[in-house]
């Protein structure tokens, strides 16, 4: 299994060159993109770093592939379904739930029982994020606030504030996150119409 992990995360870096070269645009480009710095983006390209998390989700947006497609996991499970859970490195794993590159990606992630004391670090990129905690607690650093969303509680933010999640010491936490392009919105908000008249 680990073997597989460890190919499976080296053939990252030519996918990505190859990506960006079909797409023709700069490294300066794709880190205005995603928010990750060019020197970083060199070194995933080149092979010399392995992608975390936090890099994939940008760097699959900017491309328009969903991570499946960007880290090309083997299939698992009922091949009707064809969900690939994808381990991202520290036990944490998440499962595309959508096929479609563009739009609104969901996944959902599983992370190990954390550690309280740990300094968060913190990302921003471009985008929107929707987070509903299904098992556990989850937290959530964000800008200036350090929240802990218990299961059944949600959060949706603009992914250009600094942000980053983590279990707590309490569990591991399971939680779906909807992340869409600039502008998108998990939710449709409906601005209050004028009140009726009265007769």
């Amino acid at each position: 299994m680990r073997d597989e992990f460890d190919r499976t995360l080296d053939a990252v870096g030519p996918r990505l060159k190859q990506l960006r070269s079909r797409r023709d645009i700069t490294l300066t480009d794709l880190s205005r993109q995603t928010g990750i710095s060019v020197s970083t983006l060199s070194r995933l390209e080149a092979g010399l770093r392995r992608p975390t998390l936090e890099q994939l989700l940008p760097l699959a947006r900017a491309h328009g592939v969903t991570i499946d497609e960007l880290v090309d996991a083997p299939p698992t499970g009922d091949p009707r379904v064809n969900l690939r859970p994808i381990a991202i490195g520290d036990g944490a794993t998440v499962l595309p739930l959508t096929r479609r590159p563009g739009g609104i990606q969901a996944y959902k992630f599983v992370l190990p029982t954390g550690d309280d004391d740990r300094v968060p670090d913190l990302r921003t990129h471009e985008g929107h994020d929707w987070v509903y905690v299904l098992n556990g607690r989850l937290r959530l650093v964000l800008g200036a606030h350090d929240l802990v969303l218990e299961a059944g509680e949600a959060a949706e933010f603009d992914t250009r504030t600094p942000h980053w999640f983590g279990a707590t010491s309490a569990g591991p936490v399971e939680y779906l996150s909807l992340i869409g392009r600039q502008g998108e919105r998990a939710h449709l908000r409906v601005a209050p119409g004028p009140a009726p008249a009265r007769s």
